[in-house]
Order: C-alpha cells, then sequence, then structure tokens
C-alpha cells in the first residue's frame, strides 16, 4: 500500500531551479536516448499503476466522487493503452526515416531522425487528472526526455497520489512531480524548458504561451471552447440520444471534449427532446450516484448554477450546495445571445438551439471561435461531408460523441483558441521530439558547378538541376 508523503507546497524557486538543473546535466548524460532506457521506465510506470491502482481510486474518489468504473476507463485505461503502444512501436517511431534525395544532391543519402528536445514541462488539468497528467508524460519518457510534472492542485488528492508514486519510484533527474497551485506554476513558468505541454482553460493558456515567448520555447496547448453537437432529420435519433446524453454527462460535463451545445433540426426537436430526458433518467444520474461525480469545487458549482436559466428549464435543474450536485440539465429555446451561450459551460448543463438550415447552422458555427471537438448526428452523405469540409475544429466523431479519443491512431489536439500542437500515439511521440535533417554526402564524383568562378555555361546546367 503507498503512503502519501505530503509536504506542504514548496514556494521557493530555488528548490524546483536545482532539479531543472538536475535533470539538464542527466539528460546530457545521452542515457534516455537509449531505447532499452525509455523501455525500462516505461514498464516500470506501468507496474507501478497497476499496483497503485486502488491507491488511484480512493484519491480521485476523495476530489470528485469518480467511481472506479469512470475512473479506470477514462483515465486508467488511456495512461496503460499509451504505456503498451510505446513499448510495441518505439522501435519504429525512433528509427530513422529515408527520404529521397533530389537531383542536385546526388550523389548522396538523406535522412530524418527524431531526437529527444530535453527537458520539458508538463501541466495537467483537474477534470481527468491522471490522464491529463500522466499520458503526456508517456510520450515525452517515449521521445527520450526529461520531464517534470506539475499536476492540477484543484484535484489536490490525485495530486498527492501522481507526487508519491513518481518522486517515491523515480530518480528527480529524470522524472519529477512538483506539487502546489499558481504560484509554483508561475515559478516554473520563469523557467528554461525546451517544451511545454500545457491542458487547461484558454485563460491559463495564454499566460503559459506568453511566458514560454520568453525563452522560445515551444509549446503545446490542450484548450477549449464551445463544442457543438448536431442532430438533423436524417439521424438515428435513438441512438443520437443515448450517445449525447453519455458524452454530455460524464464526468458531470466535466470534460473539455463534451458537447456543450445541441444544435436540432426543427420538426424532430420535441421527439428528441424527450429521448434526451428519457436517457437521463434510464442512466440515472443521481447525486451519489456511481456513475455521477460532484462538480470539483464551490467556485465551479457557483458559476454553473448561474448559467442555468430558471425559464428555459426542459428538464432538470435541481442542484445542492453542500453535496456540489448539479442535476443534468437541458435548457430549450435558448438563443446565440444567452449568458449560456458566451462561454465553455463545463458542466452539467446542456443548451438546445433550432435550426431550419442545416448550412445556415453550420454557418452560425463558424462565427464562433474554433472548438475543440464537433459532432454530426446523420445518416445524410452531403450533410456528413459539409460538415467535414466546411467546419473547423480539433477533432470529433459524426455519430457519436468523445469516442475519437479512444483511438490512439487519430491526433488529439485543438486549433484556433481550442490550443495548437497534438498528442496520442505516434502524434505524442512527434510532439516531444526533434525532427532532424540529415543529408551525408559521398567525397567523389562531384561537379564543379556550384563553385566560383561563375560562368553562363554553369547557370544554365544549375537551372536544369534545380
Amino acid at each position: 500500500m503507498l503512503v502519501f508523503h505530503y509536504k506542504t507546497t514548496k514556494s521557493d524557486r530555488m528548490e524546483i531551479e536545482k532539479i531543472l538543473l538536475r535533470q539538464r546535466d542527466f539528460f546530457m548524460t545521452q542515457q534516455t536516448k537509449s531505447l532499452a532506457f525509455r523501455k525500462m521506465y516505461l514498464e516500470k510506470l506501468r507496474n507501478l499503476i497497476i499496483s497503485n491502482e486502488n491507491v488511484l481510486y480512493e484519491a480521485i474518489h476523495k476530489d470528485f466522487g469518480k467511481s472506479r468504473f469512470d475512473t479506470f476507463t477514462t483515465e486508467i485505461s488511456f495512461i496503460l493503452n499509451d504505456i503498451d503502444y510505446y513499448i510495441k512501436n518505439l522501435k519504429s517511431l525512433a528509427k530513422p526515416e529515408k527520404v529521397r534525395t533530389n537531383l542536385v544532391n546526388q550523389l548522396g543519402k538523406s535522412k530524418i531522425y527524431s531526437e529527444p528536445l530535453g527537458c520539458t514541462l508538463i501541466i495537467g488539468a483537474w477534470n481527468y487528472p491522471y490522464q491529463l497528467s500522466l499520458s503526456p508524460m508517456i510520450a515525452a519518457i517515449a521521445a527520450g526526455n526529461c520531464c517534470i510534472v506539475k499536476p492540477s492542485e484543484i484535484a489536490e488528492n490525485t495530486m498527492k497520489a501522481i507526487s508519491s508514486i513518481i518522486n517515491q519510484n523515480f530518480p528527480s533527474e529524470y522524472l519529477y512531480v512538483y506539487e502546489g497551485g499558481i504560484n509554483e506554476t508561475t515559478a516554473l513558468l520563469k523557467l528554461k524548458f525546451d517544451k511545454i505541454f500545457f491542458t487547461g482553460s484558454t485563460r491559463v493558456g495564454k499566460i503559459v504561451y506568453k511566458a514560454a515567448a520568453e525563452h522560445l520555447t515551444p509549446v503545446v496547448l490542450e484548450l477549449g471552447g464551445k463544442s457543438p453537437a448536431i442532430v438533423t432529420k436524417d439521424a438515428s435519433l435513438e441512438i443520437a440520444a443515448r450517445r449525447i446524453v453519455w458524452g454530455k454527462f460524464l464526468n458531470a460535463g466535466q470534460t473539455c471534449v463534451a458537447p456543450d451545445y445541441l444544435l436540432i433540426e426543427e420538426p424532430v426537436q420535441e421527439q428528441f427532446l424527450e429521448m434526451l430526458r428519457k436517457y437521463i433518467k434510464e442512466f440515472r444520474y443521481e447525486s451519489g450516484a456511481e456513475q455521477y461525480t460532484r462538480i470539483i469545487n464551490h467556485s465551479h458549482y457557483q458559476r454553473l448554477t448561474h448559467l442555468i436559466d430558471r425559464n428555459k428549464i426542459y428538464c432538470g435543474g435541481n442542484f445542492n450546495k453542500e453535496q456540489l450536485y448539479i442535476e443534468p440539465t437541458i435548457l430549450s429555446d435558448v438563443n446565440w445571445n444567452d449568458e449560456v451561450m458566451q462561454e465553455e459551460i463545463f458542466g452539467p448543463i446542456l443548451p438546445v438551439i433550432t435550426f431550419q438550415s442545416y448550412n445556415a447552422a453550420l454557418n452560425s458555427i463558424m462565427e464562433l471561435e474554433k472548438p475543440l471537438a464537433a459532432y454530426l448526428f446523420t445518416n445524410n452523405a452531403e450533410e456528413k461531408d459539409l460538415f467535414t469540409k466546411k467546419l473547423s475544429f480539433g477533432g470529433g466523431c459524426i455519430n457519436d460523441t468523445v469516442m475519437h479519443l479512444s483511438n490512439d491512431h487519430l491526433p488529439f489536439g485543438g486549433v484556433g483558441s481550442s490550443g495548437f500542437g497534438s498528442y496520442h500515439g505516434k502524434y505524442g511521440f512527434a510532439a516531444f521530439s526533434h525532427q532532424k535533417a540529415i543529408l551525408e554526402k559521398r567525397t567523389w564524383g562531384e561537379p564543379d558547378i556550384k563553385y566560383p568562378p561563375y560562368s553562363e555555361k554553369k547557370l544554365s546546367w544549375i537551372k536544369k538541376l534545380m
């Protein structure tokens, strides 16, 4: 059984500076470039996650009542799958890629080498605190980097669990979890890293980006936005309702890729709203239910309850401050100017807007900031084609929600204000690697046309070769 050894937040910047310096020295030893080294620590991490599974369950349940089932399916399984993917594919991912050599560089050969960046910083988010801290770290390990991880202090117990597992079992000059809040994050951002990976709000993402710019540090920003779900009259309505209810109210709506609002074609609106109500009731999202989490804290609770317009409640609308419980709530007759449509909801409230023209609905989405995700429910091939070609968003699904994240062959990331850069699978490896180009030339058989003195004849040959 893992025992927590949690200290008070370490605001002394000197301490984390020393750890970063040790990581830089360790990276210079070249040990992390060994594939055997990377695999050894990936396997060690896998064993630690499995052996401390109950500790992870207990910690996240203390933070916001997340069940063992949801913790495994939405957190631990992702982490274990990531580790397995990199162990299985590390050799092929790290193998130098041969590419064509152009005519002017004959006789020569060209290769691209994936090399680790060095010392990386990962700033995780509270809503999926294990997955969003450890999955980027796993990609950084696989790519051959050292890493400092800063989990979100909002989910305090999971922060402690991650810190204990990593800091008690890995050398700090290689991997280190830094606990604390805003002061500690601010101290980290003053230091020079070789890559920063941030998951969180757009507001904080701007702060991270600005701090990184001081050192010209490359960043991956995984942010959010108002992700739409569109249901047309040609959809399989029962399937659509079931999948939207699940995707929206998973983790009590505290999911960056949850459907933020629903656009429903007018002829099927009433029928579809009743289906949504039916599945909310069937899934039994009650206070204290295993399948439904609490709101993370009172600040988020107050923000969310303020967004519920009592005059537009179709179903739900009940809440309990002591239990941090907000009932799944559907708001109907919503318009684009309503307060609930002005910011990402990040909670169990689903506003519904009716449309008559599918093309006009797409145009309305395009007028907003580009979302992290988008979802379409239809069996109409033309509507699918328009959705894919016309809308810009990070990623999404047709006839499902959220599940695109579970495919490690797809990149996960945002676009525009929902972020930039991506990870998962080979894209995570690439995010923490530099693609180094190498041209190797032979030392014989070289014409002298590029060397002075120049002539019209040489120029004519250059034009032909180039």
